[in-house]
């Protein structure tokens, strides 16, 4: 039907339903676009679109149980990705090489790749069961940030000694001496006089500085990276994909958890031998230790007796005197009894006898004590008593001596003579040639 053949009213009101018809599509655009917009915003924060990365590469013995996208962790945390992993040329002495970003998590917190110093980081890599490894940054100890914020200046000497605020520049290279000594360290030294003159003193100019303060100076993107062999500061180029464009730090790689298993494998392959071995002998121990203890049994069995005749003889010790009958036997208590009565007898006769004899004794010597006094009543009463005892024990001695010389008598008082002495030869006397040899020898 055409539309002039509409009434009016008919015409008003499906104009109407074509604007209503026409906000709604709008409007559904609108938010179609708003939600496409949305979603690209959250996956390029999620993937770090927005933040600043500092890029890096090692090189690995092998690729296996890594991709592309794999987390890339520094003291724990989740810092980065692994970027790319390419294989090298067959005379390259490296096999993979792995490139992979640290970023920073939002632009109110410190970077990640701020921990990463030019001495001291290394990569490591660690497998688990599965065969999966994982990339992890290790904090660096010495050096100098591989990656800065300040764009880096070169400065005449005149000119840095005019900079109204020293304190605030650093420099931005390593400084040596003529023996290649390190005298100032770069991104720690700063521009104040004693230095600056000290570098003029080694004529080192003119000198690569920063400067560290907020402003037009500093921007939110990687401006210099360190060059470990100009051991200097350069320029960073965040479009030059090139390889000179990341820094390179050395790998610490663990052999895989599949290559230390199959380690122990052929390490337990090569001593199984001597296990068994080792369980032939321990069986061996085991049926000697069998058999020592059956002998050890028949030889308790075998001492049962024994046991038994010595427990009756520790219970028969027990009573009074069983010692004594158990080594003379039983009549012997009965003897040793007689014997104790016997022995009590006879130190009770000998008291008494001993006592009768010291009586006696006693009087014996008192019956001489008085002899003795007697004597010397009458020695002292006749004083010439004692030289007629005199006289009688002289003349006893000239009658036994007249004795021993009467011929009767003599053999009875004969003695044994002491053996004779040899005698010594007379030396001969000179012979007299007035005398005659029969009166020389007389």
């Amino acid at each position: 039907m055409p539309l002039q053949d509409l009434t009016p009213q008919l015409r008003t009101r499906l104009n109407k339903m074509e604007r209503t018809v026409g906000w709604f599509v709008f409007l559904a655009v609108a938010l179609l676009l708003f939600g496409f917009g949305y979603y690209l915003y959250h996956t390029a924060e999620r993937k770090g679109w927005f933040l600043v990365k500092a890029r890096f590469f090692t090189y690995v013995n092998s690729a296996a149980g890594l991709s592309v996208g794999d987390p890339v962790y520094l003291m724990g945390f989740q810092v980065g990705q692994i970027t790319g992993i390419e294989a090298m040329p067959p005379r390259n002495k490296y096999n993979v090489m792995i490139r992979f970003v640290v970023y920073q998590v939002n632009q109110d917190q410190v970077p990640y790749y701020s921990y990463i110093w030019s001495e001291g980081s290394v990569v490591k890599m660690s497998s688990d069961l599965f065969g999966k490894r994982t990339l992890e940054v290790t904090r660096g100890a010495n050096g100098a940030n591989v990656f800065t914020t300040f764009p880096v200046e070169s400065l005449p000497l005149e000119h840095a000694k005019q900079l109204p605020d020293p304190e605030t520049w650093r420099l931005a290279e390593n400084i040596f001496d003529a023996n290649s000594n390190l005298v100032f360290r770069a991104y720690t030294t700063s521009l104040v006089e004693s230095n600056l003159t000290r570098i003029a003193a080694l004529n080192h100019q003119p000198i690569l500085a920063f400067h560290t303060q907020a402003g037009n100076r500093s921007r939110r993107a990687i401006v210099s990276i360190w060059n470990k062999s100009l051991q200097r500061f350069e320029p960073f180029d965040n479009k030059d994909r090139a390889e000179t464009n990341a820094f390179f730090l050395p790998v610490a790689e663990a052999p895989a958890i599949t290559d230390q298993i199959q380690a122990i494998v052929v390490q337990v392959q090569g001593a199984l031998p001597g296990i068994l071995a080792l369980t032939n002998k321990v069986n061996t121990v085991m049926n000697n230790a069998a058999n020592a203890t059956s002998n050890l049994n028949l030889a308790i069995v075998g001492l049962q007796p024994v046991l038994t005749n010595v427990a009756d003889i520790t219970g028969q010790l027990r009573e009074p005197g069983a010692l004594a009958v158990w080594a003379l036997g039983a009549p012997s208590q009965l003897q040793i009894q007689t014997a104790l009565t016997n022995a009590n007898a006879l130190l009770v006769n000998v008291d008494t006898n001993l006592s009768a004899l010291t009586a006696g004794v006693g009087l014996t010597l008192e019956n001489l004590a008085n002899i003795t006094s007697n004597l010397n009543v009458q020695v002292q009463s006749n004083t010439n008593m004692l030289g007629s005892v005199t006289k009688i024990v002289v003349d006893t001695d000239d009658l036994v001596q007249g004795l021993k010389r009467h011929w009767l008598l003599r053999s009875a008082f004969k003695t044994n003579a002491p053996a004779a002495t040899p005698a010594t030869p007379a030396s001969p006397q000179p012979i007299n040639r007035r005398q005659s040899p029969r009166s020389a020898g007389n």
